[in-house]
């Protein structure tokens, strides 16, 4: 191999880049000089998307692709093209901006913006293989997605019943803690002093038990405690107290939501190869196990070794050194977050109910790091456990300790 032809050598021979929209795509086609082969704006069909995937391998079946989304509008293009055992490069759009100022020209336009990606992709060399993963892996990533929204809208839902309550009820909103169920529940019958004085802790305690709340004893005397020490009836509590069943209803439909959503992840988590393995790391429960799945794909192979796993998940620090400062690490942001997030929060159980990531914690702690710090410092070491074990498909031991590894 002469030199200087590593690259036309070990690379495609054209890029496909495909800047994705709701209704339509527009993909350019680039050779290894940068000149443009194809350029078409196509419809998000399937007929049209098979005719552009077809008009592409007739140029070369050497190419690859890349887009700037991967999910929603871009769900068809994926599948189809995964369907045809095709190659994809993924760009976010952050980066693709950011790229797009140094081409020539100020206007934005799709084309431009596909020629970029394809570019990009063409003289990138950082750029991971986009893996949708197995039927499994795309289920889950569905329903952990849906799930993490759903938990997000509670917690505004919760916020909003807050705000309301608080302008016709301040000693109330103060003593419930509204995470729980019973308090909202409580809310969906009794909202105002008044009502509260009237019915009386017996019978709101009646009321709870009737609805199979815990501690309704407690929950009962705690809100006419609170009705007690407000007398007064604040202007607009009708329509406001009728606000307050509407958000409490509303939590309560989204706890019923979240409930379905983890039978399902559950259910669905328990039917791929690795979920015996994933499950027996301390700490690694259903959902996270399916976050893991979902953010990964299952697939181990496709990261090669466990540091380029920990820099998908953002636990492997880069160099940032200028001039005479060396040394200099920091987290990547270029990183999965929900990859991250399933990893964080398992390290986070597993130092209450494992003594090897406990100690291992501790030393870490020891040795004058922070509680983040040291967390991350165990999910990276979770990390390259796990990863050993889906490779070796073993389940976890914890015989060897934690703590003699660095």
């Amino acid at each position: 191999m002469r030199d200087g032809e590593s690259a036309e050598v070990t690379g495609p021979e054209i890029w496909a880049g495909v800047d994705i929209g709701k209704e339509n795509h527009h993909c350019v086609v680039i050779n290894a000089d940068g000149e443009r082969l194809l350029s078409r704006r196509v419809l998000n069909d399937e007929t049209e998307l098979l005719q552009l995937i077809g008009d592409v391998l007739a140029i070369s079946a050497d190419v690859l692709w890349a887009v700037d989304l991967n999910h929603g509008g871009a769900a068809l293009l994926i599948g189809l093209l995964v369907g045809h055992n095709q190659p994809m490069a993924y760009l976010t759009g952050l980066a693709v901006h950011r790229a797009s100022v140094t081409y020539r020209g100020e206007g934005k336009t799709d084309a431009k913006d596909a020629f970029v990606i394809a570019d990009q992709a063409r003289v990138r060399r950082d750029l991971g293989l986009l893996r949708p993963g197995d039927e499994i892996a795309v289920d889950l990533r569905t329903l952990t997605t849906r799930r993490l929204d759903v938990v997000f809208d509670r917690t505004r839902q919760i916020n909003r019943l807050r705000a309301q309550l608080l302008e016709i009820f301040p000693a109330l909103e103060r003593s419930l803690d509204l995470v729980n169920k019973g308090p909202v529940m409580l809310l969906t019958g009794y909202q105002t002093p008044a009502a509260i004085r009237r019915a009386g802790a017996s019978r709101i305690e009646t009321w709870l038990k009737n609805r199979k709340v815990r501690g309704a004893a407690v929950l009962a005397k705690t809100a006419v405690e609170a009705a007690q020490a407000q007398q007064t009836a604040l202007p607009g509590e009708k329509p406001a107290a009728a606000m307050v069943v509407r958000l409490a209803k509303g939590v309560m439909a989204l706890d019923e939501e979240i409930a379905e959503l983890d039978a399902l992840i559950e259910a669905r988590f328990r039917e791929h190869p690795h979920a015996k393995v994933i499950r027996s790391l301390p700490g690694m429960g259903p959902k996270l196990g399916a976050e893991f799945i979902a953010a990964t794909g299952g697939d181990m192979d496709a990261f090669g070794s466990a540091d380029r796993l920990a820099g998908f998940a953002g636990l492997a620090p880069r160099p940032r050194d200028s001039g005479r400062v060396s040394g200099n690490l920091r987290r990547p942001k270029r990183y999965h977050r929900g990859l991250l997030r399933s990893m964080y929060l398992s390290s986070m159980v597993s130092i209450t109910t494992c003594p090897a990531s406990k100690a291992y914690y501790q030393r870490k702690r020891s040795e004058g790091k922070g509680h983040k710090q040291a967390l991350l410092a165990l999910a990276r070491r979770r990390l390259n456990v796990l990863w050993a074990m889906i490779r070796d498909g073993q389940c976890y031991q914890g015989s060897p300790p934690v703590t003699a590894a660095v």
